[in-house]
């Protein structure tokens, strides 16, 4: 009597249930789909200040110049949706939800590391290499050559069990596997996400021109965000989900089982006056183990300070005052900006005052600007 061995792409596709990945897509490790369109993007620096993207390009697309004789990519998918709802008050800050519990590289890494032991315990000449978002992956592109999902017009995967509310992990293989088939598109006509976004960044039809993108400004850019930008960031602090949050497949979103997902204190909705007045190392100990750490505390504050001139309330005043002194140079340029963008005769006073002392010439400019526009003009 014959012998059924058990398939060995199912079985890792039970383990990486078992590891809390609610899907496993796999690809076949070959040239980068639609490698044009990525060049092409490149080309038109939509990749703004990321010098990494064009400095990892020639591995970008080519995943064997990251793990010789590469035949597999598996691409998984974990759940960070925590159902908390947002609230309206513009002196509280919006974090993306997917930075409100700990940081997800933590948690999902280790993770695709056991999942390599195991492949390794079952298969001794497998070799891999995991990546959460850091390496030289697409991970998005990836998984839309897999059953996991498709790519939206918003440029985030999509899957039909539960909308883009998860993260992606990728390991490549040196070994062979069943490869999916992929997941065919279901957005059709749908183009709720284009107009949602805030700031125009989605410049067409899965096309996002990071350059104007929220997450893009509160998150990598390290120097000042342009000025003509600002009053679009409302008080989003951390990353946007604008796009998200209106995409119709959202609707099928599931609470996480992980707990580590779930909002720490402070993530959720903070007040930001609090959060202006942040020193470096009390925003290392509040951010610590968050994703939040990738702003840099120079950055984070810059984003506060918008935000609070953004509420366009004069309660917001006292904060950006002590702003005003800080010793970065980045956050008082905004603080100025924000005094300005509230306006009256308070900030008009700060505004003169801190033009006398100042002494770096971006924030001067900043100053000067700031005292001649009117309330909401800045």
């Amino acid at each position: 009597m014959s012998v059924v061995l058990p398939d060995p792409t199912e079985r890792i596709r039970e383990e990486a249930r078992r590891l809390d990945f609610f899907a496993m897509g796999v690809a076949r490790a070959e040239a980068l789909p639609k490698a044009g369109r990525f060049e092409e993007w490149l080309a038109k620096k939509m990749h703004g200040a990321m010098a990494y993207m064009e400095r990892q390009a020639e591995k970008r697309r080519d995943p064997s110049l990251i793990l010789a004789d590469a035949r597999t990519v598996l691409v998984l998918g974990m759940n960070y949706h925590t159902g908390h709802p947002l609230t309206q008050d513009p002196l509280t800050g919006k974090i993306s939800r997917y930075a409100w519990g700990d940081d997800y590289h933590q948690v999902i890494l280790p993770r695709l590391r056991r999942l390599l032991k195991f492949i390794q315990g079952t298969n001794p000449a497998a070799r891999g290499a995991c990546y959460v978002d850091t390496g030289p992956v697409m991970e998005k592109v990836w998984g839309a050559q897999t059953a996991l999902g498709w790519m939206g017009k918003h440029g985030n995967l999509i899957a039909r069990s539960l909308g883009s509310w998860f993260f992606i992990g990728v390991v490549l293989l040196n070994i062979e596997l069943e490869y999916d088939r992929p997941e065919r598109g279901y957005c059709g006509t749908c183009t709720r996400c284009i107009p949602a976004c805030p700031t125009g960044a989605i410049v067409a039809p899965y096309v996002v021109d990071a350059r104007h993108c929220i997450s893009y400004l509160t998150i990598e850019l390290r120097g000042p965000i342009p000025r003509f930008l600002r009053p679009l960031i409302g008080n989003r602090i951390f990353g946007c989900d604008d796009c998200q949050e209106v995409c119709p497949w959202s609707r099928f979103a599931r609470i996480a089982s992980e707990t580590r997902f779930r909002p720490r204190a402070g993530a959720h909705m903070p007040e930001l006056a609090s959060l202006a007045v942040l020193s470096k190392a009390e925003f290392d100990r509040r951010f610590r183990g968050s994703a939040v750490r990738r702003a840099t505390r120079d950055g984070f504050v810059r984003n506060v300070v918008v935000a609070l001139g953004n509420s366009g309330d004069h309660r917001a005043i006292p904060a950006l005052a002590a702003a005003l002194g800080d010793g970065s140079p980045l956050v008082r340029a905004h603080a100025a900006w924000a005094l300005g963008r509230i306006g009256g005769d308070d900030a008009i006073a700060l505004l003169g005052r801190a033009a006398l002392a100042e002494r770096d010439t971006a924030v001067i400019d900043e100053i000067n600007l700031a005292a001649r526009s009117g309330p909401g003009e800045s």
